[in-house]
């Protein structure tokens, strides 16, 4: 069981950091501020961060800094379409200490479905026929990251509309639900979001901002509230 699978069978609610660059010293302040788990990003245009990211070869001495730095879940985002997802990176992976993937449904070639040593989870958005979720785990997918709000709405606040699409996502799937901070989620929507039954916490940059000062205190503030309600 590698990192990824026991921080879906634990009963607290998970936070995980999606780092808005491939920096160590931001990965540090969230560690530092209590996060569980992080994400980090190639071959893609991130559209929360603003940031485009480029290939493994250019981050190999970044992630193993940032493998170093803690003992929890190390997720990447490989890539921001089929095409972009290079097989030969996947294969690289496990060995740099990387334990699962993410990326949307639509850009995850099939191949990457059997590869070793990697939690296999994926993303759906606004525009996903739900009910083809039903099929997710006979195909291996381990985890679901509800990422259903329009890119439109990007940091406006987390609403009971959101909260029914994420169970809706759970219900269909069976499986661990991801939400990620499309929504401007602050400490305030934590006990909302436990009650709604999702696994992960996964907040970037519209929650947390881009600077290890606002990644700091607002991961402080998220890990407190999960602590208090006892998520």
């Amino acid at each position: 069981m590698n990192r990824m699978h026991r921080a879906l069978s634990s009963d607290k609610l998970q936070l995980f950091v999606s780092l808005p660059a491939n920096d160590a010293e931001l990965a540090r302040e969230a560690v530092r501020a209590g996060a569980d788990g992080l994400k980090v990003h190639i071959n893609v245009d991130h559209r929360a961060s603003g940031n485009r990211f480029g290939p493994l070869a250019e981050y190999a001495e970044t992630f193993a800094e940032i493998r170093s730095l803690f003992e929890g879940p190390l997720g990447i985002v490989p890539g921001g379409s089929a095409e972009a997802v290079q097989a030969e990176e996947i294969r690289a992976l496990p060995g740099m200490g990387i334990d699962f993937y993410s990326i949307y449904a639509w850009h995850l070639p099939v191949y990457m479905l059997k590869a070793p040593g990697l939690a296999r989870t994926c993303a759906v958005d606004d525009r996903f026929d739900l009910s083809l979720l039903e099929s997710a785990a006979a195909l291996g997918i381990e985890a679901i990251e509800a990422s259903i709000v329009p890119g439109a709405e990007y940091g406006s606040p987390l609403c009971l509309a959101d909260l029914l699409k994420y169970r809706r996502v759970a219900e269909r799937a069976k499986l661990p639900v991801i939400v990620p901070s499309q929504r401007k989620i602050g400490p305030q929507d934590v006990p909302a979001l436990i009650d709604c039954g999702i696994k992960v916490l996964l907040v970037g940059a519209v929650a947390v901002g881009t600077t290890a000062e606002s990644i700091g205190r607002s991961v402080s503030l998220l890990r407190e509230a999960i602590d208090k309600a006892g998520g």
